[in-house]
């Protein structure tokens, strides 16, 4: 009784106990990134649905009036820049998995950048628009979709941003090899970057949704 009082704090684990959770770490961000996707898919279908909804409706005419679009110049660089951050993201995923830490963190860090710019636009597009928020019902929409793009790209750059410097200061105290090496640390953050990327990947498909709807269509 009283050795157990006395190692209270001791946890005594076996090889097998901790492989199993550390799988079990691993499986929890493997789900946790699939199902925030597909959280974030109902905002994305809520926007669509009053999207179509207002436009088969056009009550009063009011939908479009004189085919009124948003600055299709702004449009095209935003998604552009998206779409580019979402394939160096996957190309440096790449690259990890080959042991190419390097190009996976410069291609990282162009995607930050890209993400930068492309969240200044965002949100300057707001400042050059040629109509009022509630002009139409394309009008409402758009702002809703600029909405949701601020914050789409915010949390896509932020998560881009933490994974690396969560890789430079793995390197930093645990050496280079830190980041392919076969521990927890290790397949922890790649199972981060991978949920990252699969995130990414549904952004760019998201946005090119959404530069047909409101800039083509």
């Amino acid at each position: 009784m009283t050795d157990t009082y006395n190692k209270q704090g001791v946890m005594s684990t076996t090889p097998e106990e901790v492989e199993f959770e550390l799988r079990a770490h691993v499986g929890a961000i493997w789900t946790g990134g699939r199902l925030f996707i597909g959280m974030y898919t109902f905002l994305v279908a809520s926007l669509a649905f009053s999207y179509f909804y207002l436009r088969s409706s056009n009550n009063s005419s009011l939908w479009r009036p004189n085919h009124v679009t948003a600055p299709t110049a702004y449009g095209w660089s935003i998604y552009g820049m998206m779409l580019a951050a979402g394939l160096l993201a996957y190309f440096g995923q790449t690259r990890l998995r080959k042991g190419e830490v390097i190009d996976w963190l410069v291609s990282c860090w162009i995607g930050v950048g890209l993400g930068v710019v492309a969240l200044f636009l965002q949100i300057w597009e707001l400042v050059v628009l040629n109509f009022y928020p509630g002009s139409s019902g394309y009008a409402s929409t758009f702002v809703g979709f600029v909405v949701f793009n601020i914050i789409s790209i915010t949390l896509g750059t932020y998560w881009l941003e933490t994974a690396v410097a969560r890789a430079h200061r793995m390197r930093r105290d645990m050496g280079d090899g830190a980041v392919l090496a076969n521990t927890a640390a290790g397949r922890s953050f790649r199972a981060n970057i991978a949920s990252m990327t699969y995130f990414w990947g549904f952004l760019s498909l998201v946005g090119t949704m959404f530069l047909l709807m409101f800039y083509v269509l």
